[in-house]
């Protein structure tokens, strides 16, 4: 009865601070600054996105916590233990820690040099394979994270207290090489996100080298392509590898290595790509054969061991090994895509950059460092030798500093009377007095004293390099070929020069009828032809914000061309994509065929033997037909670069039919942002047999101004028709006719 009476006047007392709430005149988007920006920098620097030596917090926190225990040097330990001992840096919970450090570890084989000697399953890159418990697994620091920890005890690195303020962590660890291009890197951020493949260690570090040497080198020489510790083929094109090392944006190609066994008629994948999985790979395939889309297959299994990765596939008497793989790449992940996004932190703040801004930017803090470890050893020296030359004073009289210690009666007192007796400062007598009483010998203060040369040349050496860049940069060189020469390896991804695209062998698809729609965004739907009176298209569920852009009603067995922003043509057929119900969202096209990043459809067309033309009006007034035949191809090839004019957006892309005889013309009506519009008919349009011709001019438009809409226009011979005359134009160019608010409602 009492609780029930308290939470009674808990709800008055809240309801009562409603009704006296001040109600501030602030905005949704001042307050989405204030409390939601904060969260989402916290994210990108704190979790998401790594720095410049190559490592996000999570990991940074991991290795420094094995480092202070002693696992570079020491026995491998438990990893429950070094769980726990990162909990003082990293309060994220327990089973965050431990997936970070499955990842680096030597056993998980996501690196091609990993930070983590490891004993114990810890799953593999390659597979969904769960780990194993911490308390099962043993781990220490790998020999190869001696090159990441180089300096740290010298300065060459700031340190911050910890959440809690009890310890100190590094802000980044001194990597004496760009870890941020040899180690991969995926992170999803609030609003943006890192994807950094990784890159040969050998390579890199001539790259550097190289880059020292000479300003204008180019990197792609050197670094030949990305390298990935799960080996397989990369498909090489060199415009798009160079354009990622450029703007670090961009994705290439990679495909599994198989060998078959004649003997056993089975095909033995044993690479497969970085973005692979194996449990995905079987089951595709599986799915594939279940469907009846691959009949050439009895059996598939992972037969991965101790010796590696292994799918094995059993071939049916008969089956051709090369035309099967050449559908599973072109059907299942053993051809996959790495999209590379080099984004990174540099100061706190994200930038994309490519790999010889990453190189310079590693180099510059490379350097920082190497010079704050130099000024570390040159403290350490300058203060040994400040001792010696006290020792060396201490060697002209050994007697009167014993006479001066016996005959001082108050220890404290032996400090100030050293001093005064040698003329040595406090430091200086405070080393003299604490000689153990067995070197205070000729002997010893000689051999210390003999010291002082070697140290004074030693100074010397190190200030001239603090005071040249170019010999900074000489002593990292010298450091790079070092790891080089101790660490890097052969390259584990082979690199395919001249290669095919991989093409499913073409069948019979079935023939029926379909209606197919593209939306703005980009989804795709196939839908049988509804009963009745019922559109196919009615009651479409659709992506909030999106609508319908092109309807077809084609046969199941057409080609259909999909046009995008980009200036290229994509070819799929119908009979691809299967049948969905109004209610689904369909297929996104992008990710279905592919596109590059950003690239977005404009139109799509459909054929079934290639003959008619293409329409193509573009907003800056010009226009053009181009035989359909120019995208037919011999293989079934699903990409074609500068498929039409991409100097100008394209307005509109529709299907002109072949003409049977005179007056049955395609016509459409041309809106500009102006206001004016033209009816004009296919024939009135120029054609051309080059795919990227730019047409001619139909509409003269004024600067500034532009095509805003195009839309095919249906005479029925009514009189309302009649009044649309004035818009058709027997001459063009036009500058197009003014319409009154009825007229353009009825239009458009």
């Amino acid at each position: 009865m009492a609780e029930r009476k308290t939470r009674k006047k808990q709800a008055k007392t809240e309801e009562f601070d409603l009704k006296n709430a001040v109600i501030t005149d602030e905005g949704i988007v001042e307050t989405l600054k204030k409390n939601y920006m904060p969260y989402a920098m916290s994210v990108i620097i704190s979790r998401a996105i790594p720095e410049i030596d190559g490592f996000k917090p999570a990991h940074r926190k991991l290795l420094y916590t094995m480092y202070n225990m002693g696992l570079l040097k020491g026995e491998r330990t438990k990893s429950s233990n070094i769980v726990g001992a990162t909990m003082k840096l990293n309060p994220h919970g327990d089973a965050a820690i431990y997936d970070t450090m499955v990842r680096l570890t030597r056993g998980n084989e996501a690196l091609l040099h990993p930070f983590v000697d490891s004993k114990g399953s810890f799953g593999k890159q390659y597979s969904d394979m769960v780990c194993a418990a911490p308390r099962y697994t043993e781990a220490k620091l790998d020999e190869f994270c001696n090159t990441i920890f180089s300096g740290i005890d010298k300065d060459a690195v700031d340190f911050v207290d910890n959440y809690d303020g009890t310890v100190k962590e590094p802000v980044l660890l001194p990597t004496a090489f760009p870890n941020i291009l040899v180690s991969p890197n995926t992170g999803i951020a609030v609003g943006m996100a890192s994807n950094i493949c990784s890159f040969n260690l050998g390579e890199v570090c001539d790259a550097v080298c190289e880059y020292i040497k000479n300003e204008n080198v180019d990197f792609l020489d050197i670094i030949k392509a990305p390298d990935f510790s799960t080996g397989a083929y990369l498909l090489y094109d060199r415009e798009q590898m160079s354009e990622i090392y450029r703007s670090g944006k961009g994705s290439f190609k990679m495909r599994a290595k198989y060998e078959y066994n004649k003997k056993d008629n089975c095909i033995e994948i044993t690479e497969i790509p970085y973005t692979a999985k194996v449990e995905a790979i079987i089951d595709k395939t599986a799915l594939l054969v279940k469907e009846k889309k691959i009949t050439e297959i009895s059996d598939i299994r992972d037969e991965t061991g101790l010796s590696g990765l292994k799918i094995a596939i059993d071939l049916k008497r008969g089956a051709d090994s090369e035309k099967l793989m050449n559908k599973l790449y072109r059907l299942t992940p053993l051809e996959d895509s790495f999209s590379c996004n080099f984004n990174v932190l540099i100061e706190g703040t994200p930038k994309i950059m490519g790999v010889g801004e990453i190189i310079d930017e590693w180099l510059a803090w490379r350097t920082e460092c190497v010079k704050r470890e130099l000024y570390f050893d040159l403290s350490k020296m300058k203060e040994k030798l400040h001792l010696l030359y006290g020792l060396e004073k201490l060697l002209l009289d050994i007697d009167k500093a014993i006479s001066i210690i016996r005959k001082t009666e108050n220890e404290k007192d032996v400090i100030p009377n050293l001093m005064r007796g040698f003329d040595v400062d406090e430091t200086q007598a405070e080393y003299i007095a604490e000689i153990k009483l067995r070197n205070l010998n000729k002997e010893y203060i000689i051999k210390r004293i003999s010291e002082k040369e070697e140290l004074e040349k030693k100074i010397s050496e190190t200030d001239e390099i603090l005071h040249s860049e170019r010999k900074v940069k000489s002593l990292i060189s010298k450091q790079l070929s070092e790891i080089k020469k101790k660490y890097a390896r052969a390259r584990k991804t082979e690199i395919v020069y001249e290669y095919e695209e991989h093409e499913i062998p073409s069948r019979e698809p079935e023939k029926y009828p379909v209606t197919v729609l593209l939306t703005n965004e980009g989804y795709f739907k196939k839908l049988l032809p509804a009963k009745g009176d019922k559109k196919a298209t009615d009651d479409q569920t659709l992506k909030a914000g999106d609508a319908i852009k092109c309807t077809l009603d084609i046969s199941n067995e057409y080609d259909i061309l999909f046009f995008t922003d980009e200036g290229n043509v994509y070819k799929a057929k119908a009979d691809d994509f299967d049948v969905v119900k109004p209610s689904s969202l369909g297929e996104y096209i992008p990710v279905k065929l592919g596109f590059a990043e950003n690239e977005k459809t404009v139109s799509m067309l459909a054929t079934a033997d290639y003959k008619g033309d293409a329409a193509i009006f573009f907003e800056n007034g010009k226009a053009l037909s181009i035989p359909l035949a120019v995208y037919e191809t011999k293989t079934n090839r699903k990409k074609l670069t500068n498929g039409f004019f991409k100097g100008s957006k394209a307005a509109g892309i529709f299907f002109v039919p072949e003409h049977t005889g005179r007056g049955f013309y395609t016509e459409y009506i041309l809106k500009s942002s102006a206001g004016k519009y033209i009816i004009m008919n296919s024939s009135q349009l120029t054609k051309k047999v080059t795919r990227t011709s730019s047409g001619a001019t139909v509409f003269t438009l004024k600067k500034g101004h532009k095509v805003e809409s195009v839309k095919e226009f249906y005479d029925d011979g009514s009189e309302e028709m009649k009044n649309f005359s004035k818009f058709r134009k027997s001459k063009l160019p036009s500058a197009g006719t003014g319409v009154g608010k009825d007229d353009q409602e009825s239009l458009f």
